[in-house]
């Protein structure tokens, strides 16, 4: 049995209609999970996903019935991927506090929503897998440094990466089997990253989107934007076994972009 293997692991993963959420859904399936796909439409197909429900990470309420079916249809959940998140591309002075709170609301209070609402079932199927349960919360480069005109986006995602540890220290502390990491992923070719470009040629920061997309990829060791994929796999990695020692740590998947 591969140490990547996830036969027999259910999986829960918001955003799952976007680049990155849809990519691991099909990641997880692959390597033998039942995976649970979530996000805001009424109803959808995800390629690879067992089963689609449709949340509202903003809403503590539909957190606690989305635990009631997993524990009555699975009867335990293992995996965890806090990904549903939004960007904000704008000045500190031309952001509204509403678009400021929203932001927070999706990319912060989604994940801590999620964590305390799955705890009950990921700390009991955790107990008898390798390694115990997972907790995979997207976070970004920017949330390990600032970017112009992203600071709501940016500080967001700093949030999450300081939530994710304060998570796996405290269930250590527990000692309940859930493991807690987040995943730091540099300019990856989304629609959200399409959104970003079109943004920083309203602010200005650059003169046409070709020339943001270009250096974008530039700001790369590597030379060029990620895949979705990319971060797919090593998403997967953590909710595996090979990733049994690993805990409160920072992913970091960005093509050498914070390596300079």
């Amino acid at each position: 049995m591969s140490i990547f293997d996830l036969t027999g692991a259910v999986a829960l993963v918001t955003g799952a209609q976007g680049g990155i959420g849809s990519a691991t859904v099909r990641a997880l399936a692959q390597a033998g999970a039942r995976v649970i796909a979530t996000d805001m439409a009424d109803e959808a197909q995800v390629a690879g996903a067992d089963g689609y429900r449709r949340l509202d990470v903003t809403d503590e309420a539909a957190w606690a019935d989305l635990a009631a079916h997993i524990d009555d249809r699975y009867g335990r959940l293992d995996i965890v991927v806090n990904n549903a998140g939004i960007s904000v591309t704008n000045s500190i002075a031309g952001t509204p506090l509403a678009e400021f709170r929203k932001c927070f609301a999706i990319n912060v209070e989604g994940v801590f929503l999620g964590t305390k609402a799955m705890e009950p079932l990921l700390a009991r199927s955790g107990a008898d897998r390798q390694g115990g349960s997972s907790i995979v919360n997207l976070s970004s480069v920017g949330g390990l440094r600032g970017a112009p005109f992203m600071s709501a986006y940016c500080a967001s995602k700093g949030a999450v990466k300081l939530f994710t540890k304060s998570t796996a220290l405290e269930y250590a502390a527990l000692k309940l089997p859930i493991r807690a990491n987040s995943v730091h992923p540099g300019g990856i070719d989304t629609n959200m990253m399409d959104t970003i470009y079109a943004r920083y040629v309203e602010t200005g920061l650059f003169a046409d989107e070709a020339t943001a997309r270009a250096t974008v990829s530039a700001g790369h060791a590597i030379g060029r934007m990620g895949t979705a994929d990319e971060i797919a796999g090593g998403i997967v990695y953590l909710c595996s076994p090979a990733a049994s020692f690993v805990t409160g740590s920072e992913l970091v998947i960005d093509g050498g972009m914070t390596a300079k």
